[in-house]
């Protein structure tokens, strides 16, 4: 099960509900990492809180009301607002040079014209079996915004979810050697959620105005039977897009494009026996159903999410117990979203059915 949180108002009052009625996960959510930080990277909570206050002063340029919504959720769960920017700014710490680089995986597809008349994304998310604990679905209604059903982790306010008005996005974190003090990526994520179209989406993290590398697949519908997904990985020195001419994408936890690797080192140090394997079976699997001609929907979507070749570095992903502790990583969710119907699909776990996720039918905000 995972807890659904209806959130609406400003963005004080949209954090303070989740900070409040999401307590427990954000709680969590800080203990995880802070052992993470710690373990592995043998940073402190206090110096990993002073590593994200250096975004600070790019972020209120960016969009003030992610502070305040961060400072609602601080004041809600009864923490410090360092504490909750901290957890928005994981990635960021994550990847500073001290101690192993470690990072979140996961694979991600995508379906749509000319292959099919439906815009379809879909991922898997593997990380920590611990933060299975502090899942939250957020159905967010911001003044002025597009109404917002988002997975996130407990103190996160952007991570992987659609839009009312169309917009879909999943996400593949990148290991690189280069990061700067601009927007952390989990906040880059929130901000393609609050677009009204894919042009908008791209204009939020375009430019260098993102301060770590990751892969953003962004779906948008129009309503009106016009659909299409493109796959830029992005980085400090701006982005480049990758696949997709063909009406259909993947993508796992390494740089593909050619242009970022001549301004960036890929860290991945698993990335030939697991992410380029993932990717080239994701590949594969789609590849297969479009040559039999199959009808591609999301039922297909499960399937190909719930592949275990090359068991345990699969697509649905298992412990590996021979990988560096850092990166003994199982799928913690798996998603689909159909941004035609404006309908998705979740699982938590790596066994069981998908279940719709209706937030924005079940309580008119």
């Amino acid at each position: 099960m995972i807890k659904k949180l209806h959130l609406q108002g400003s963005a004080k009052e949209i954090g303070f509900c989740h900070g409040s009625k999401g307590k427990q996960e954000v709680m969590n959510s800080l203990e995880t990492y802070e052992r993470l930080f710690y373990g592995f990277k043998n940073i402190s909570w206090s110096e990993a809180k002073e590593l994200a206050l250096l975004h600070l002063n790019a972020i209120e340029k960016y969009d003030l009301q992610m502070v305040e919504e961060m400072e609602g959720i601080a004041n809600g769960a009864g923490v410090d607002f360092e504490d909750i920017l901290t957890l928005n700014a994981r990635s960021e710490i994550a990847l500073t040079n001290k101690g192993d680089i470690y990072s979140d995986g996961c694979t991600t597809m995508a379906i749509t014209s000319p292959i099919i008349n439906d815009t379809i994304i879909g991922q898997t998310w593997d990380w920590t079996a611990t933060q299975k604990n502090s899942l939250l679905l957020l159905d967010i209604q911001a003044k002025s915004k597009p109404r917002i059903s988002m997975v996130t982790e407990g103190g996160i306010i952007g991570k992987i979810g659609f839009n009312s008005a169309g917009v879909g996005l999943c996400f593949n974190a990148l290991i690189a050697d280069k990061r700067t003090n601009e927007i952390p990526l989990h906040l880059g994520t929130r901000a393609v959620l609050n677009s009204y179209s894919q042009a908008e989406a791209i204009s939020k993290v375009a430019n260098g105005q993102i301060a770590a590398s990751a892969s953003f697949l962004i779906g948008y519908d129009d309503g009106n039977g016009n659909g299409m997904a493109v796959n830029p990985e992005v980085s400090p020195f701006g982005i480049d897009y990758v696949g997709g001419d063909e009406g259909w994408l993947a993508h796992t936890n390494h740089i593909c494009s050619e242009i970022l690797k001549k301004k960036l080192k890929d860290l991945n140090e698993l990335r030939f026996e697991d992410s380029i394997l993932r990717k080239k079976r994701a590949d594969q699997l789609i590849k297969a159903s479009i040559a039999t001609k199959e009808s591609i929907n999301e039922k297909t979507f499960e399937r190909w999410l719930s592949d275990t070749f090359n068991k345990p570095s699969s697509i649905n992903h298992f412990q590996n117990k021979n990988a560096p502790e850092h990166r003994r990583m199982e799928t913690i969710f798996s998603i689909i979203i159909n941004l035609s119907k404006r309908r998705a699909f979740l699982r938590i776990g790596q066994e069981g059915k998908f279940e719709e996720i209706d937030t924005m039918t079940e309580v008119t905000l």
